[in-house]
């Protein structure tokens, strides 16, 4: 587990879990000490530990909600199981959460549309709606003054291209089509892509190969 940035505002810190090497990210308000949970995979002990060694990086410190970027199963081994250690309030796609729940047992307490915010007090991000990779997958992008933005991209975003779509035409041309209209129409170079499985890129890194993304068909 590491911190992957921090500010004078907020602290985030990721954990990979699992034999699929799966990102689970943790927001800290650094004023508050309240935290948002992003995509509790699997291996609940891990989890538990990174937020224990975030107990510094605020005053109260407390998951408070717990996003899901998408509704596949690597990514919610954990859920129920950080629920109940935590006590936290749950959000996801739109699209996504029935089969959230249906795989988990877990409510979505908060249905999530793109253009959407969602926060806990002292943290606040945007919802990105990408279709494609299923059909209600979300990224999270958090800003503030004078630091790059960070977006949490799920499975709809990587260092190479974006998620896999199994190679059908239609799915493809609508995640491709978000993701250039939605993300690198919208957000500067220098944001920070953080995805749902591997290492970090940046917008200003992929940018030069969409064509290339585009042509390829995956």
């Amino acid at each position: 587990m590491e911190v992957i940035s921090s500010s004078p505002a907020v602290t985030i810190r990721r954990v990979a879990v699992s034999s699929m090497d799966n990102n689970v990210y943790l927001i800290t308000s650094r004023v508050t000490g309240r935290q948002i949970l992003i995509d509790a995979a699997d291996e609940p002990d891990r989890i538990s530990a990174m937020i224990a060694d975030a107990a510094g990086d605020g005053p109260t410190p407390g998951v408070d909600l717990i996003v899901t970027t998408h509704s596949h199963a690597d990514h919610l081994g954990a859920l129920a199981e950080m629920v109940r250690r935590t006590g936290a309030r749950t959000a996801a796609g739109r699209e996504d959460a029935r089969s959230i729940t249906q795989q988990t047992g877990v409510a979505v307490s908060r249905l999530l549309d793109h253009g959407d915010t969602v926060g806990v007090d002292g943290i606040e991000v945007a919802v990105i709606g990408l279709r494609g990779h299923t059909p209600g997958s979300v990224a999270l992008a958090y800003s503030e003054p004078g630091s790059a933005v960070q977006l949490f991209s799920g499975d709809s975003l990587f260092p190479g291209g974006v998620g896999n779509t199994n190679r059908d035409p239609v799915r493809f041309a609508s995640l491709f089509a978000d993701v250039s209209t939605r993300i690198f129409d919208v957000y500067p170079d220098d944001t920070v892509v953080l995805p749902g499985h591997g290492k970090p890129t940046t917008l200003g890194a992929e940018r030069p190969h969409l064509g290339a993304w585009e042509q390829r068909g995956w």
